[in-house]
């Protein structure tokens, strides 16, 4: 597992990644990243072999980035592919604001 700054991610937005949100579904229906999935933190700890596949990469978000931070421990301690994304869905948000 590592991390990746929001910077870094939004230079990958073109490309065809998978991502996934792991807020609860009212926070990711206020607002979320493109294309991503929303699979709340819980359903994917307890069972990311419904969600996951171990040779396919993952970028994995939360509001901040401490949730995911944990999430994406876990689940590569299991042998996923997971990224972080630091910061979460907050930086995204605010790095959206620069680019306008």
């Amino acid at each position: 597992m590592y991390n990746i700054s929001i910077e870094d991610f939004k230079k990958k937005l073109c490309e065809n990644i998978k991502i996934i949100d792991i807020r609860d579904k009212y926070q990711y229906n206020l607002g979320n990243i493109p294309n991503s999935i929303n699979i709340p933190m819980n359903f994917l700890l307890m069972n990311p072999e419904n969600y996951l596949e171990k040779n396919t990469q993952y970028y994995i978000y939360c509001e901040y980035g401490g949730r995911s931070e944990k999430t994406c421990k876990i689940l590569s301690n299991k042998g996923y592919n997971v990224i972080n994304v630091l910061g979460g869905y907050k930086d995204y948000k605010l790095s959206s604001y620069k680019d306008i």
